[in-house]
């Protein structure tokens, strides 16, 4: 129940799915007594997609999401396993080759793990998605045989569940937890609330920082979808927040991170 309720909230929790949904409404008020309310929605709506799509809000939106954890420090040593949550394929295309969307770093940055740390576990946790993944990164170079996959998993909850149960983390052990910068506060607050503690490893960063809060987008295109991208992610933070499957409304990083030891 749970999942299908996070769909239909994951929809309607996209600004320009909500907007586009009001301007048809306007649409087909037109030809009816209601017509100049008909009006007034789909311009309203054709306004509101102008300033979504171009204004610097879905960069204003999505910083403190990639801002709330730093980059990960080597300084602090070496992990014991390496987790990569699913979302950067949207499946195979013509001879089977693998179609990469924009958060196409989770899985480009793991032959850098694997290499730097060959001794490091690595889970692959996604669902459906994680066969066409492992078969990604074996084309990196990466043997198929340090690989585990996690193919149960539907949603972030999931993903923390099925990976607590395949990898049964040991005390003292030390595991990345690699997904988009700003997701991972989600991300965080999930695993810490089903007992698995990881250290957050950020990658696919939308944004360049405090710089671009003002900066406007070029595309209208581009604006819409980090907007959708920064509201999405918020409502998921405060529904996971209100349903008891997060720690914190906000996670953020622990002392021990922040002090680097």
């Amino acid at each position: 129940m749970f999942f299908v309720l996070s769909k239909v909230l994951g929809f309607f929790a996209s600004p320009s799915n909500l907007v586009i949904l009001i301007g048809i409404a306007g649409l087909f008020l037109l030809p009816t007594r209601f017509a100049r309310v008909g009006r007034c929605l789909a311009f309203v709506s054709l306004i509101v997609l102008v300033i979504l799509g171009l204004s610097p809000l879905g960069n204003a939106l999505i910083i403190p999401l990639e801002d709330r954890f730093p980059r990960w420090d080597p300084a602090r040593g070496t992990p014991d396993g390496i987790i990569v949550l699913g979302g950067a394929i949207d499946g195979s295309g013509p001879s089977n080759e693998v179609m990469l969307n924009e958060g196409a770093e989770r899985l480009t940055v793991v032959p850098e793990l694997a290499r730097r740390y060959p001794n490091a576990r690595i889970l692959l946790a996604g669902g459906s998605a994680v066969d066409v993944e492992a078969k990604f990164i074996e084309r990196l170079g990466i043997s198929r045989d340090r690989v585990t996959l996690e193919d149960r998993s539907r949603n972030t909850v999931e993903n923390a569940v099925y990976s607590k149960v395949i990898v049964r983390p040991k005390p003292g052990e030390r595991w990345l937890l690699v997904t988009s910068a700003y997701h991972m506060p989600r991300a965080v607050g999930v695993f810490r609330k089903v007992g698995f503690p990881v250290e957050p490893y950020p990658v696919d960063w939308r944004t360049r920082g405090a710089e671009d809060v003002l900066r406007p987008i070029p595309a209208i295109s581009d604006g819409l979808r980090r907007t959708d991208t920064a509201v999405h992610e918020w409502v998921g933070l405060a529904v996971y927040w209100l349903t008891g499957r997060s720690t914190e409304l906000f996670p953020a990083p622990t002392q021990d991170a922040r002090d680097g030891s």
